[in-house]
């Protein structure tokens, strides 16, 4: 191991600039010493390696950033070049972990880049009605009617070549099973982009799944013979898919209403049963994750496998004895977790928890502590190279943090633990005092890690997460997991509805609880969005906290400031339009959006949300200064300029000539004297927004024009502009309802 001494000569002694003041040049001279000084003790501790997975997804950023596709041979020559120059530079102890860090750079980039290659596939390229024949590989009943996933074998009017691998469909009942090959007609459209400019892209998720159309089945499914043999996977996801709705449906049955289809999805990942009343409860009281089969799912059942096996072998006093009985319960476990990952439907948030799990599971097998911060990275390493998309999302970067700062936290703890004095709580109350203080700093802890992802991601914050957590994790960690374990093992000898009933009991306690704390005024707060530079200070601000021991951790300051401070002072935009131009909302004189046009209600409370308008999308105040009639609608925005909504050709002709700004649904060639958005340029750009400025608008499109990625719907390109109007003709619209395009995305 290198002395602190030589790791303290990686910084320059002095500054390479002479100030003014001698006493100042003083200061910096010794704030700099202790910073080499602590940046010694950091790389004595080996914690520069927990940077490398942080280094690694900066390059799968630098990746999402490109406005095309690269070339795989780049990356990799950077991978190769960069590790050159580490191993002819690893004498030199600054030069050694910057070339190391660019290696880390490059591994994101090329992970991501082989990612996207090897699951290409066809994006549908516009709305279409027609036929589409297909397996179904899953089946998730819901609320009203189900959703299924269709591995596709024939849509009418496209080619083999083009055509989706998988489309997502919902269905008006649960008329089918996986497996089945159906024939139906379908309302399909490509995935759609983001419902705002920097709102979440849900169709770069819905290609990273491997769904390239999403839609509806209005009509009759009729039972099909598929035109040859089916592929090899399908038949292990449908034995899969089967099994798991048949158990969801046992423990739905058993544990009745709401807390059965609760249980259910802790146990199978099939969260449809769960009506959004519910999942508005468990958000408003900060457990929504809960239903999410995660991190605190995955240790719990490990948990539970780990201490059954290891109790029942310390029975034996040989096996006690003479056996590493520790190590074979935690191989044990390692095969439930992975088995209980695998029959939940192996979702992408399961896949990173398992991962975690196995890692520090495996700690155990080479007698390491399992719960610390090089484990932590090892997990984040392995998820990024496996799944580099999983930065972008909320699952990812709230479990992650989560973790990170709870680590952190365990490990300052036992730093002071060393040197604290003896607790003087007495014997009967000290676990008591350690299970409540523990309960009540871990939750505050993952509260201030999520808090920056979760404000980002879903515009809310619930201030009473503490609360709720409190109360309900207990029943979560001391029955309804534990009993699920339980059930499980029991469910092939048909004797596993008592620990169903348990679960169905504790689960309805949990929603009782949830709704109590829901009920609370306030206790859901509405943020308003703020922007990707924020969120990179203030992900910045943990990383730094959580990855350094030593007092450089104080200097995350910089970057908390910074980034609390571009988060206080939003871009709102003036205008926001539906990426088909059904509707749009201006900001009124009361700096509060007012509805024009019928955007569909989930979009609609996508813009109220990132706005921090609280009201709902049926709220009548919406339109309350909206003049509308049946050709379209006219409103006064804040800066006192008339925006037109206009439905039909005439009205677009007479708005043309008196508005300021023109929207409408319908492909527009003519010339107009106001600023038009119509049907073409929102094909082109998607969801638009403008924002007023002295000489006009600012536009801000949610789809670049310049970029052509693999998940990106083609354009349609504008088409020039005639001296009279082309005939008219109806809008294009698809009716797939407001579900086909909810994303799957867990908070």
């Amino acid at each position: 191991m290198k002395s602190r001494g030589a790791l303290a000569g990686v910084l320059p002694s002095r500054l390479p600039v002479s100030w003014p003041g001698g006493g100042v040049s003083l200061a910096w001279r010794g704030w700099l010493g202790q910073a080499r000084q602590a940046f010694a003790a950091e790389a004595e501790r080996r914690r520069l390696f927990l940077w490398f997975p942080v280094m690694m997804g900066i390059g799968i950023l630098l990746y999402f950033a490109g406005d095309r596709e690269p070339a795989l041979w780049a990356p990799l020559a950077g991978v190769a070049l960069a590790s050159g120059l580490a191993i002819a530079l690893r004498r030199r102890q600054l030069a050694l972990p910057v070339c190391l860090g660019l290696v880390a750079v490059f591994v994101g980039f090329s992970a991501a880049t082989w990612r996207t290659a090897t699951i290409m596939a066809p994006i549908l390229d516009r709305p279409r009605t027609g036929q589409l024949t297909g397996y179904v590989e899953s089946v998730e009943a819901r609320d009203a009617g189900a959703r299924l996933v269709v591995l596709v074998t024939g849509i009418a009017g496209v080619e083999a070549e083009r055509r989706p691998k998988r489309v997502r469909v919902n269905i008006k009942a649960e008329t089918v099973a996986p497996g089945d090959h159906i024939t139906a007609n379908a309302r399909l459209l490509p995935p759609p982009g983001p419902a705002r400019p920097g709102g979440y892209d849900f169709g770069r998720d819905a290609f990273f799944r491997g769904i390239g159309a999403v839609g509806n089945i209005p009509g009759k499914i009729m039972l099909t013979p598929a035109p040859g043999p089916p592929p090899p996977e399908l038949a292990r996801a449908v034995l899969i898919d089967r099994a798991r709705n048949a158990l969801t449906a046992r423990i739905a049955s058993v544990g009745g209403g709401q807390a059965g289809a609760m249980a259910a999805a802790l146990v199978t990942g099939k969260r449809g049963l769960i009506t959004e009343t519910t999942n508005a409860d468990l958000r408003a009281a900060g457990i929504y994750h809960i239903v999410s089969i995660s991190g605190l799912h995955m240790v719990l059942a490990a948990g539970t496998i780990l201490w059954l096996v290891r109790a029942l072998l310390a029975l034996s006093q040989t096996l006690a004895l003479h056996w590493p009985i520790k190590k074979i319960a935690a191989v044990a476990a390692m095969i439930g977790a992975t088995a209980y990952c695998i029959f939940s439907g192996s979702d992408v948030a399961t896949v990173r928890s398992l991962i975690m799990t196995l890692v520090m599971l495996g700690a155990i097998l080479i007698d390491r502590p399992a719960l610390s911060m090089r484990n932590l990275a090892l997990a984040a390493i392995i998820v990024l190279l496996r799944e580099p998309e999983a930065l972008l999302g909320p699952s990812f970067q709230m479990s992650f943090g989560a973790v990170a700062a709870l680590i952190a936290f365990a490990e300052r703890w036992e730093e002071r633990n060393q040197t604290a004095p003896p607790s003087p709580w007495p014997w009967p109350l000290r676990p008591l005092w350690i299970a409540a203080s523990g309960t009540v700093i871990t939750t505050l802890l993952a509260t201030a890690a999520t808090a920056p992802f979760g404000a980002y991601h879903f515009q809310t914050f619930n201030p009473f997460g503490l609360l709720g957590n409190a109360l309900a994790l207990p029943f979560v960690s001391l029955f309804v997991m534990p009993a699920a374990v339980f059930g499980v093992l029991a469910y092939p000898f048909g004797l596993d509805w008592p620990a169903w009933w348990l679960m169905g009991a504790a689960s309805e306690v949990v929603l009782r609880l949830a709704h109590w704390v829901a009920a609370i005024d306030h206790s859901t707060l509405i943020i308003p969005a703020f922007g990707e530079a924020a969120l990179v200070c203030l992900a910045m601000t943990l990383l730094w906290l959580t990855l350094w021991s030593t007092k450089l951790r104080l200097l995350a300051i910089v970057p908390l400031v910074m980034g609390v401070t571009v988060a206080a002072k939003p871009d709102r935009p003036d205008i926001v339009i539906e990426r088909d131009g059904s509707g749009l909302v201006v900001r009124g004189a009361d700096d509060r959006f007012i509805l024009a046009g019928r955007p569909s209600s989930f979009v609609l409370q996508q813009w109220l949300t990132a706005d921090g308008d609280g009201r709902q999308p049926t709220d009548a105040s919406l339109r309350k200064n909206a003049a509308c009639d049946t050709q379209g609608c006219v409103v006064t925005a804040r800066n006192g300029r008339r925006i037109a909504y206009a439905k039909d050709r005439l009205a677009v002709i007479e708005d043309c000539l008196r508005a300021d700004l023109v929207v409408t649904p319908i492909p527009w060639s003519a010339p107009c004297a106001a600023k038009l958005v119509d049907r073409t340029a929102l094909n082109r750009d998607g969801a638009t927004s403008l924002i007023g400025t002295a000489g006009g608008w600012r536009t801000i499109q949610s789809e670049r024009q310049d970029a052509d990625r693999p998940w990106m719907r083609k354009r349609t390109a504008t088409s020039p502009r005639p001296s009279q109007p082309p005939p008219a003709r109806q809008p294009e619209r698809s009716d797939t309802g407001d579900v086909a395009a909810e994303p799957d995305r867990i908070q």
